[in-house]
């Protein structure tokens, strides 16, 4: 059976006025399965004999096929006023108490999720407080496609301004939201759940630096976890950091949208101090961060067998990733992972990125004078342009801070694996000056112990360096 079957036929034109608004639908029939749904849940409805058991935990084929009718019907605003009339998300809270069937679940907090997606129904559903709370109690639940529906209902929510910080006060206030989102994160192998996890985390961190630090700073006293029965388990002391970097894993080779998402939670935890040292303050002092981005950079964005072009579809997720390492290189300078000798080819990759950057310039310029009198694509155009600054601005400030800490041997290296060479070096000169000077010109000295010949063709390229040396 298809996951949301379509929506039944309109038993309306049989009975003049019963179309829901300006729909085909039956408010009859609609009403009938509210009123069945209610049944559902009513303690008369466990038969004394048989299997009570399997009428709680299962739903019968001819009802969820109905109310998955109804789950497709909902994304229908007249619909979604009905059902809000007739006291849907009372009779769903009444679900979510009593039942023990998990897809019953799941399509009740699905059908709450369309309704949300309408202004003055999501307002309503927000200030529910009791509501609310039952609602984030779904992100403790065991069952992978209720805790999905789960999430995306709340990223509906916290993405409608009117009500977005009613979720960020309620979710701050609960701090099993935040065991339970991390316990997802660090265990779950579903990716779409993953992402969408992510996407609410990441709004979330958006939305509200102070939960942001709390969650860094988080040091649990209790915990609530999944469960299959009424008793809470205790759940490992989560570290935010780490199970960020668990579920960009899992998503990293299945959903690149994913991995930005989860790539920008990292960046935005840098926009703090504390932050920053959370992540390089870990067991390991963050080498498992610094090995995923770096990895991710030097050996699957932006290569050398990828037209230039890439860095368009990647910029965001780039600037993310150097952002974060960008950090990491700055504070923690005196770490193994950092040290120069292990990280040439991610100077290569940062040269290679600015090249690919200049060839975008280069296209952005021709395509704008193709187009001098059309107004239609600008606004998008101005957007790209505004990014790539933004990847160039990052990436610059990360190359200037490594070339400052090379050595005559790291650089003689460089040039023997081939990620230091005249062509390069120009781009990063052309790049890094006049802003990063110093930068340059201390990189410089090294180069001309290293590479005499390379800096004397460098600084006649460069007429301003051979004024200052």
């Amino acid at each position: 059976m298809d996951r949301n079957p379509s929506p039944p036929s309109s038993e309306a034109e049989e009975e003049e006025g019963d179309a829901v608004g300006n729909t085909v639908y039956s408010k009859h029939w609609l009403f009938s399965i509210l009123t069945r749904l209610i049944e559902v849940i009513s303690p008369e409805k466990t038969e004394p004999t048989g299997s009570p058991e399997r009428n709680q935990t299962e739903l019968d084929e001819e009802m969820e096929n109905d109310i998955c009718k109804v789950w497709d019907m909902s994304m229908d605003e007249d619909v979604a006023l009905f059902l809000q009339e007739f006291n849907a998300p009372d009779i769903f809270m009444g679900v979510f108490a009593k039942s023990k069937c998990p897809r019953l679940t799941e399509i009740c907090v699905g059908i709450l999720g369309n309704m949300a997606c309408f202004q003055d129904i999501c307002m309503s559903i927000s200030k529910d407080e009791n509501l609310g709370q039952v609602l984030l109690q779904r992100l403790c639940d065991s069952d992978p496609p209720t805790l999905l529906e789960t999430s995306r209902l709340l990223l509906t929510c916290l993405s409608q301004p009117e009500v977005a910080n009613v979720w960020v006060e309620r979710i701050r206030e609960n701090p099993s939201v935040y065991d339970c989102v991390c316990f997802i994160m660090s265990s779950s192998t579903n990716v779409e759940l993953l992402v969408k996890v992510g996407e609410v985390v990441d709004k979330l961190f958006d939305l509200d630096e102070e939960l942001m630090l709390n969650w860094i700073k988080n040091s649990r006293c209790r915990s609530v976890g999944p469960s299959v029965d009424d008793s809470p388990e205790e759940l490992p002391d989560f570290k935010i950091v780490p199970c960020i970097l668990e579920a960009a894993k899992q998503v990293r080779s299945d959903n690149p949208e994913g991995l930005d998402v989860y790539m920008h939670i990292l960046q935005l935890l840098t926009t703090v101090d504390e932050g920053i040292q959370a992540i390089v303050q870990a067991p390991d002092g963050g080498k498992e961060t610094w090995s995923l981005l770096y990895d991710l950079v030097c050996h699957e964005l932006c290569q050398p067998d990828d037209p230039p072009i890439i860095v368009q579809e990647q910029k965001t997720l780039l600037a993310s990733i150097l952002s974060v390492l960008s950090a990491m290189f700055a504070s923690q300078t005196e770490q193994e992972y950092t040290k120069m000798r292990k990280n040439m080819p991610l100077i290569g990759s940062l040269i290679r990125i600015l090249q690919y950057m200049e060839g975008c310039g280069k296209r952005s310029v021709d395509n704008s004078k193709a187009s001098e009198e059309e107004e239609t694509g600008r606004a998008d155009t101005n957007e790209e342009d505004f990014h790539l600054k933004i990847l160039k601005d990052i990436c610059c400030e990360l190359l200037s801070n490594m070339l400052q800490e090379l050595t005559k041997e790291n650089t003689l290296e460089g040039l023997h694996q081939g990620h230091l060479n005249e062509q390069t070096c120009s781009c990063a000169f052309q790049n890094l000056l006049p802003l990063y000077f110093a930068s340059v010109e201390s990189f410089l000295e090294v180069l001309r112990e290293a590479d005499q010949t390379l800096a004397d063709n460098l600084e006649k390229q460069f007429p301003s360096l051979k004024v200052h040396t």
